[in-house]
């Protein structure tokens, strides 16, 4: 991923926060010799600590087939994609400059994070793990905690795996346009809203929160 000083994060907690938010992505794994990557989609959780990066929670099936790749090589990157939109050129246009001269682009938010995978068989353990994530996706409760042994979650322990994914790096971009004289953001956040379609909203926040703390 290309990432331009003017697309890179102001600090740490630029990406933390909006990762915060946006805990949906896909797993990449090598492939075996001769196979191409594995690219799963997933809930995770992650974690500020451990580690300047923090932790990554997850758990997939026992039968998907990352585990033998994952044995054969631990390192992965989970990537997460989301607020984008695509940017007509007129929008862009040099203040000069026909409208049919301004640039097509994409508006996104990226972060990128390389881990060390770690997977979680103890049962206990991978009950605390599942219990860690419902807490984070409903914080409100409603679902029974997972205890080995116990109804209604422990008979279906054995058939999933934990990973804990140790991030050991971490890359994140926020394009967008702020490179772009004032006159043309302005256009931009003008026609964002009042296009107002999927994703328009968040691009328009993103382009004067960064524009404001630059």
């Amino acid at each position: 991923m290309l990432i331009h000083p003017w697309d890179a994060p102001h600090d740490d907690a630029e990406w933390q926060r909006w990762l915060a938010v946006h805990d949906f992505g896909q797993l990449s794994v090598n492939g075996l010799p001769g196979e191409p990557p594995h690219v799963q989609p997933m809930h995770f959780v992650h974690e500020a600590e451990p580690g300047p990066y923090g932790l990554v929670l997850a758990h997939l099936a026992r039968p998907n087939p990352v585990w033998p790749a994952l044995d054969a090589n631990p390192v992965v990157t989970l990537s997460v994609v989301d607020d984008y939109v695509y940017v007509p050129g007129p929008w862009q246009a040099p203040q000069d400059s026909p409208p049919e001269h301004g640039t097509p682009t994409s508006f996104y938010a990226a972060v990128q994070l390389r881990c060390t995978a770690h997977v979680v068989d103890d049962p206990d353990e991978k009950a605390e793990l599942l219990n860690r994530q419902v807490g984070h996706f409903q914080p409100e409760g409603g679902s029974a905690r997972a205890t080995v042994g116990e109804a209604p979650f422990g008979r279906l322990l054995p058939g999933i795996r934990g990973l804990r994914l140790e991030v050991t790096n971490v890359r994140a971009k926020f394009k967008y346009a702020n490179h772009r004289p004032e006159e043309i953001q302005n256009r931009v956040v003008a026609e964002l809203t009042t296009r107002g379609g999927p994703g328009d909203t968040a691009a328009r926040e993103h382009l004067l929160r960064r524009r404001s703390s630059r």
